[in-house]
């Protein structure tokens, strides 16, 4: 590669600009997918409804979970167990998605009630809490909480996001 001095600054042969340009841009295109299309949560409306249970949705703001799509489209449930059941079953609710096609997902925290990241959440099962749909997944924060929630609400069980199985579900 041959460079040009002018007044003590480098300046690179121009024939060389599409190969760096060419490079650059697949460095773009290997930029995954999920930090690329990073959504943030959607404001829940009056007329959303649960895909799974078809019950309307922005009653239950302590207990909200979302699905958000790489194209914005989304879907909100009323509660963990019915996103985790949708989730699990994407084609099943909505045919024309796949999970390849999820950009984030949402639950809401117990003791915050902030919608935080579902991946990182710790869900305890089998606690004297219930959501509006009966016996829940209750999200937290951290481990930590989970294992004083546990304590506390008589769960028997803190799974990872990745550790829910439909079995955890019935």
């Amino acid at each position: 590669m041959k460079l040009i001095t002018l007044k003590g600054s480098y300046i690179m042969n121009k024939k060389y600009y599409p190969v760096i340009l060419t490079v650059v841009y697949l460095m773009f295109l290997s930029i995954p997918k999920s930090v690329a299309a990073d959504k943030k949560p959607v404001e829940v409306r009056k007329s959303d409804k649960c895909p799974v249970c078809g019950m309307f949705v922005a009653g239950y703001k302590n207990w909200v979970a979302q699905i958000i799509f790489t194209d914005n489209s989304y879907a909100v449930f009323d509660g963990p167990k019915d996103m985790f059941r949708y989730y699990l079953n994407v084609k099943k609710y909505n045919p024309a998605k796949t999970a390849s096609d999820i950009s984030n997902i949402y639950v809401t925290e117990y003791y915050s009630t902030d919608l935080m990241d579902a991946r990182k959440a710790f869900f305890v099962t089998g606690s004297d809490v219930y959501g509006p749909m009966g016996a829940e997944l209750v999200p937290l924060a951290t481990e930590a909480a989970a294992k004083d929630f546990l304590k506390d609400h008589k769960g028997s069980r803190i799974l990872k996001f990745n550790e829910v199985t439909i079995e955890n579900l019935k």
